[in-house]
């Protein structure tokens, strides 16, 4: 058990979910776009608030493994199984909380549902399991986010 194999689980994991959301935004299986989401947090410029967006994502990437790290650390445990079951967790909270209740209270370009028309924001609210971006939005991000807890859980669990 490594911190350095967390961090390059925690690459690969980030890699897969991204590249995994962003097929299928063009398969027209949802309209989520993380980087962007993330993104047009800092700018209102769409080509820069995509490169901010995927570096936010992938230092988000990188974050979420070390809290994989430190639960696998804490239990002496790791698996790819638990990487999972982790990915599960972090998947429903990410659908749930954060882009649903927590990041549009901070992010100054989403809006709301007590937006008025007047005041006409650059993104949609995600809604409940961010389903304002689609109907099979929920089984993308979280198939997604299982993959990740999974690589994460593996990479941690690999032999020394």
């Amino acid at each position: 058990m490594s911190i350095w194999a967390a961090l390059a689980g925690g690459f690969a994991g980030t890699l897969i979910l991204t590249t995994g959301l962003r097929a299928a935004n063009a398969l027209n299986l949802t309209r989520i776009d993380l980087p962007f989401l993330l993104g047009t947090a800092f700018t209102s410029d769409r080509t820069r608030a995509k490169a901010l967006g995927y570096g936010a994502h992938f230092i988000n990437g990188q974050i979420f493994a070390l809290l994989y790290y430190a639960v696998f650390a804490a239990i002496g445990y790791s698996s790819w199984w638990l990487g999972c079951v982790f990915g599960l967790v972090h998947g429903l909270f990410a659908a749930t909380a954060l882009v649903n209740i927590l990041l549009p209270l901070v992010h100054p370009r989403m809006g709301t549902s007590q937006t008025s028309a007047p005041d006409v924001a650059l993104l949609e609210p995600p809604g409940f399991l961010m389903l304002n971006y689609g109907p099979s939005t929920p089984a993308v991000t979280l198939a997604a986010h299982l993959a990740y807890g999974s690589l994460v859980g593996g990479f941690v669990a690999w032999p020394a």
